[in-house]
């Protein structure tokens, strides 16, 4: 049956005689097998017999089953069919409930797979499964190792904006280094299209009293803060519903911060969150109730009942009642290395400034006393780090109330990343990443805002909100209920290739796992020597892992160099509570975070609590 149906989808592409490359790939997208091009390419050359760059349709055949019947998928296959040449309706269920952990697993769940994924007509009526269905299924979103209920939006989005991780990028406009290095738009279009949440703009005073985005005192290219705005107001809300905030490095003089407050209120508009929700006067507010709304992190003067009170008012230094300089632009004394300096604030930017005034941090004693519920502190990575392990349950106890952003350290000249998980580990809010840097760091990122739709809002495990939690990530909580994650490591599929002239790379993976000090691993399979078109490792790894709400498990595929060290091909980054169990696929991307399909690994996985 298999046989015949196969014959019939491609016999008129052979009518002609044989075919060349060009028209067997098309033919392999006709008949729905995902293909790598260069690997095809060196499959086409292994079959074709008299090397003319041509195929009969018997050599057709035997590309295809290298491509499309993989060995370790006809074992599971055979090992549900009566047959070994169909799965009936309950063989399938019998699969998708043992091995794939369907829960309510319902007849209806395998007739509709059958008919998505079945292609031999005869055999999708009779409501059964061939192994070409079966192929197909294995290969399908649904069997991907991410938990399709992770891909929507599904946690509680009514919690207070503190308890949240929020997706957040620092010195936004870089794409490359921050000394020499240009400053482009597509900077804040890249990263909104991640699903960043709080980005970062430097502003400084421009010609034509036009302020401009740009490093200080570095050669990187500059930008009209205007054109950022519109950039930023065009994508804001492409990926993600929940709120944007614009965390400005301000360094303009009073009347270019009056340009800056006119572009935000012009070009925003209602979604400028402009004064505080009627719900929330004393206490911020929600992603939900924040929807679409675009909020100002800036310094501030006074408080925000000072603020509604100005309502209406015009700040302008040419409104009608000629307002002084002194109460348009108020001081505020900042502190840098041992000089004392004053900043003018407009009074129409810092109106703008509702929840998320920018104040700076002196210790947790001070904030304790004295931090208004509306003011987040900036950190920078070396003293972040140092208190982490000084102080670290009153700096748990601080990001449970205060939103707080770290951001990297200012020898960073390359624009390279710390590794984040330290700083979610305590709880912090806003950990601010190079996006235009790849590597691990950023890998992590994308990685952890994966969850919860890509929303680039994700609340925080309750033992980092929950006030009577004694929550330290370097002891093992007594109460904790570890997770055993087993991984096997069955194969890799059309791995990718960094060298086109073969496709012969000596292939090994890497599990990690990262989460709290404790659960830090690190497990490594075989080298299979020259294989990357379809690598048999079947290997398992087991991780005890303790604090589950934290674990990020990445999957590295490298190829093993003798002299030059090994080279990375593909990764993949996922919470560990977002992982399906049973037989599936693990999509691979590359360095700069592109998709690699069909490049994956096929995995089986399991894990109990």
């Amino acid at each position: 049956m298999e046989t015949k149906w196969f014959w019939s989808k491609i016999q008129d592409e052979f009518r002609g005689g044989k075919i060349n490359l060009e028209k067997t790939q098309k033919l392999l997208e006709k008949l729905d097998i995902q293909c790598n091009a260069i690997h095809v390419k060196h499959i086409f050359k292994d079959n074709d017999r008299l090397k003319q760059g041509r195929i009969t349709i018997e050599e057709f055949r035997a590309i295809y089953r290298t491509i499309a019947h993989r060995e370790e998928i006809i074992e599971i296959f055979n090992a549900y069919s009566e047959n070994r040449k169909i799965l009936l309706e309950s063989n399938l269920v019998q699969f998708l409930t043992q091995e794939q952990y369907t829960v309510e697993m319902t007849k209806t769940i395998a007739i509709e797979i059958i008919q998505k994924y079945e292609p031999i007509e005869e055999v999708r009526t009779a409501h059964q499964m061939s192994f070409e269905g079966f192929t197909r299924y294995m290969d399908s979103p649904e069997c991907q190792l991410f938990k399709h209920e992770c891909k929507g939006v599904y946690q509680d989005m009514t919690h207070p904006l503190n308890d949240y991780f929020i997706s957040s990028s620092h010195n936004t406009y870089l794409i490359s280094d921050q000394l020499v290095g240009p400053s482009d738009i597509w900077g804040y279009v890249s990263a909104l299209v991640k699903g960043c949440r709080c980005l970062e703009i430097d502003c400084w005073d421009g010609a034509q009293n036009e302020p401009v985005v740009y490093h200080g005192y570095t050669l990187t290219s500059k930008l009209l803060f205007k054109t950022v705005i519109q950039a930023i107001h065009k994508y804001a809300f492409m990926t993600s519903d929940y709120p944007v905030v614009l965390s400005l490095e301000n360094h303009c003089s009073p009347s270019q911060q009056e340009v800056m407050a006119d572009n935000l209120q012009t070009t925003f508009g209602e979604s400028l969150l402009a004064d505080t929700l009627d719900d929330f006067p004393d206490k911020l507010p929600s992603p939900e109730a924040l929807k679409f709304k675009v909020l100002v992190k800036n310094k501030k003067i006074g408080t925000l009942k000072e603020t509604r009170e100005r309502k209406g008012l015009d700040k302008h230094e040419d409104s009608q009642d000629k307002d002084t300089e002194a109460k348009r632009a108020i001081g505020v004394t900042l502190f840098k290395k041992k000089k004392t300096r004053k900043l003018k604030i407009a009074l129409a930017l810092s109106d703008l400034v509702i929840y998320t005034k920018a104040e700076k941090f002196r210790n947790f004693q001070h904030s304790r006393l004295y931090q208004q519920f509306n003011e987040n502190n900036s950190i920078g990575e070396t003293q972040a780090r140092k208190l982490s392990k000084l102080k670290v349950q009153e700096f748990i106890f601080h990001t449970r109330k205060f939103i707080t952003r770290i951001y990297p350290r200012a020898i960073r000249a390359d624009s390279s990343n710390f590794n984040p998980q330290e700083f979610w580990n305590i709880g912090c809010q806003m950990v601010a990443l190079n996006f235009q840097t790849p590597g691990l760091p950023m890998d992590l990122q994308n990685g952890k805002f994966l969850d919860n739709g890509g929303s680039g809002y994700i609340l925080k495990p309750q033992f980092l909100r929950d006030a009577k939690s004694n929550f330290n990530p370097n002891k093992v909580m007594r109460d904790s209920n570890p997770i055993t994650l087993t991984i096997r490591l069955i194969s890799g599929i059309q791995l990718p290739l960094n060298n086109a002239s073969s496709n012969k790379a000596d292939t090994s993976v890497i599990i990690e796992v990262f989460g709290v000090p404790n659960d830090q691993a690190k497990q490594q399979t075989r080298v299979i020597k020259k294989n990357a078109f379809s690598p048999r490792w079947n290997e398992t790894f087991t991780f005890i892992i303790h604090v589950p709400e934290l674990a990020l498990i990445r999957f590295v595929v490298e190829n093993q160099g003798l002299i030059a060290g090994n080279e990375f091909l593909g990764q993949y980054t996922i919470p560990l509570l977002c992982m399906n169990k049973g037989y599936r696929r693990v999509p691979l991307f590359s360095r700069m975070g592109e998709s690699l399909e069909p490049a994956s690994l096929f995995v089986y996985v399991w894990y109990v609590k």
